[in-house]
């Protein structure tokens, strides 16, 4: 059986499409490996979300190539958000690969590799739950990815153009995946989307995400469900009802805001406002004095005044948000802020970026202090390492734990754990 060994590139929401490839891969007679080495042929799956995306996209391709020219991989494949930015000109560009498909083209994987095709569909009116799907995950922590594509179109962004409109999976289908997931070893599942809580307004009119969670808190199997991109405006109080009575869900929200000044949220076409960004921040404080809250913030973005950034360097001082991603504006050909007026210079942005950075990192060592001494339940994702339900898989923080005369905790594992010591976006703890 030949071996064929996945890179996914980007966001959690491209990692599960690679979930999708593989089942089909698998099916088609691939065997999948973790190790490229004893791989007999590659399959990347691309980001180009920004510029740095793309670059990181193409220099992963030419590596595969060159493994492939001296004779270490038969065949290379490229799938993902790169291939549906350049269509059919990135075969053309890379005459080397023998496969490529589009986002929409899932499904198809295997015959594009089997075949030596490019298969580049439009995306479907619908959205539905995978037939196949092989884990690329830790068997106890699992992406539920639960609509795809976006209609906010803001204005620097080109997952629209990208992934298309915003399509929802059925309730029924999602629970069925759920289910499948939880079979799996899954004791963790984190909901994903473009926009996860417009879930289900092009399939029943209104948004349906409360519904959906309260289905999903039935599966005593799976003992933290996470909510990721969440826009602020939809977090309605059916929705934050659900999550407060439910405690399987995790009092953890990601919801990227990307600004606090008005003019800058206007001009990226958000439908926040500062005002109504702090009331929600309030709002769900009041409700959940617990809560952990990420979020990703763009600086530099055109037009951005120094009072402007004064702003948002002021607003991240006083809300005391548990991890913040900071990101320098990144100019997109064919988004449309690509085509405004007053770009700011990089060492603008770069200066700025580091003030925001070094803002939050004061934040973070307040509140890690604030947490010693006290008892916190941590998933283990090792024997060493887990995370308590403040932190999501791979990009927050984690817990070191040292066992305190006892066998070592396995992953998948929830321990109770007393937090000793803690240090930037690490903390330390033995079983309690």
């Amino acid at each position: 059986m030949p071996k064929l060994f996945i890179i996914s590139l980007g966001c959690p929401k491209n990692l599960s499409d690679a979930e999708v490839m593989a089942g089909e891969l698998t099916a088609a007679g691939w065997d999948i490996t973790g190790d490229e080495d004893e791989a007999d042929a590659a399959l990347v799956n691309t980001c180009a979300f920004l510029s740095s995306a793309v670059r990181e996209s193409e220099a992963e391709i030419n590596r595969l190539l060159a493994l492939k020219r001296r004779g270490k991989l038969s065949r290379v494949m490229v799938t993902g958000c790169l291939v549906e930015r350049e269509k059919r000109e990135l075969a053309a560009r890379f005459p080397g690969l023998d496969a490529v498909a589009g986002i929409h083209a899932l499904a198809d994987a295997a015959k594009a590799l089997g075949t030596n095709s490019v298969i580049i569909p439009a995306p479907a009116a619908s959205l539905h739950s995978p037939r196949l799907k092989a884990r690329l995950t830790a068997a106890h922590s699992a992406y539920l990815k639960i609509a795809d594509g976006c209609d906010n179109r803001c204005s620097y962004c080109l997952i629209p153009s990208l992934r298309g409109p915003f399509r929802s999976k059925p309730i029924e289908e999602l629970e069925e995946e759920a289910l499948r997931l939880a079979e799996s070893g899954a004791v963790e599942i984190s909901l994903i989307a473009q926009d996860t809580t417009a879930y289900g307004t092009d399939l029943y009119g209104r948004p349906r995400l409360a519904a959906l969670l309260a289905r999903l808190a039935r599966i005593k199997a799976v003992k933290r469900w996470r909510l990721m991109y969440v826009y602020p405006e939809r977090l309605t109080k059916e929705l934050l009802g659900v999550m407060r009575d439910n405690a399987c869900i995790c009092r953890y929200l990601d919801m990227p805001l990307q600004h606090i000044s008005d003019f800058v949220l206007r001009r990226m076409n958000r439908l926040s406002t500062g005002r109504s960004i702090k009331k929600k921040l309030a709002e769900l404080r009041g409700l959940m004095p617990d809560i952990a809250l990420r979020t990703n913030f763009i600086v530099g973005f055109p037009g951005e005044t120094e009072n402007d950034f004064k702003k948002l360097l002021a607003f991240v001082k006083e809300a005391r948000l548990d991890n913040v991603g900071v990101f320098k504006y990144s100019r997109e050909p064919g988004t449309t802020a690509a085509g405004f007026p007053d770009q700011v210079p990089e060492r603008v942005k770069e200066e700025r970026a580091e003030a925001l950075v070094n803002a939050q990192s004061a934040v973070v060592d307040s509140l890690n202090s604030a947490l010693k001494g006290k008892k916190l339940e941590v998933l283990m994702d090792s024997p060493r390492f887990g995370r308590t339900y403040r932190d999501a898989p791979e990009i927050d923080g984690h817990v070191e734990v040292y066992p305190a005369g006892k066998p070592a905790p396995k992953a998948g594992q929830l321990v109770k754990v007393k937090i000793l010591e803690a240090s930037g976006y690490m903390r330390r703890g033995k079983p309690a």
